[in-house]
């Protein structure tokens, strides 16, 4: 603990610190223009879909995690896939990427809490920072692996060209 704080200031900022920075960076993040986020093509030996499958079994569980993009007007609702055209897909796997950064921001915000906070608390800013990003992070991976296999190298990944094309 750097700064030494009243127990109900310690309080009110471990309680609203992290639904403020959770919903800024959400906000800011849909305020982004979408060319920002091309994410990386999936790489098979880094993104096994059976991995997300069978070990973090994300399938049973990524459906109870909230789509937060719904809350903001500008945000993209990634809850089911609503079109099926490459140029949707494509959209799809840059905002899945943009709710990964988003989500490896806030995480990254967990070292803000250690300033005020003794040993134990720490442990507690932290155990919320990984509990409440690191399942979505999960989700937005394996929803851009599935995207991935929907999109054909002749349809492109985000961000590049097909073969043959010429801009």
């Amino acid at each position: 603990m750097l700064i030494r704080l009243p127990t109900a200031w310690v309080i009110a900022l471990n309680v609203a610190g992290w639904p403020v920075i959770q919903l800024f960076l959400g906000w800011a993040f849909t305020r982004m223009p979408e060319r920002w986020f091309n994410p990386p093509a999936p790489n098979r030996l880094l993104w096994d879909r059976r991995f997300y499958e069978r070990v973090l079994r994300v399938k049973a569980w990524k459906d109870r995690i909230p789509d937060a993009a719904r809350w903001f007007r500008s945000g993209f609702p990634k809850g089911s896939l609503r079109a099926g055209s490459p140029e949707y897909l494509r959209r799809f796997a840059r905002e899945t990427w943009r709710g990964e950064l988003c989500h490896w921001l806030a995480l990254g915000c967990a070292p803000v809490f250690l300033l005020w906070n003794p040993w134990w608390a720490d442990v507690i800013m932290v155990a919320y920072a990984l509990l409440a990003n690191v399942p979505c992070i999960l989700v937005q991976r394996y929803n851009r692996l599935r995207l991935g296999a929907l999109l054909t190298p002749k349809t492109s990944w985000p961000g590049r060209q097909p073969p043959g094309t010429v801009h």
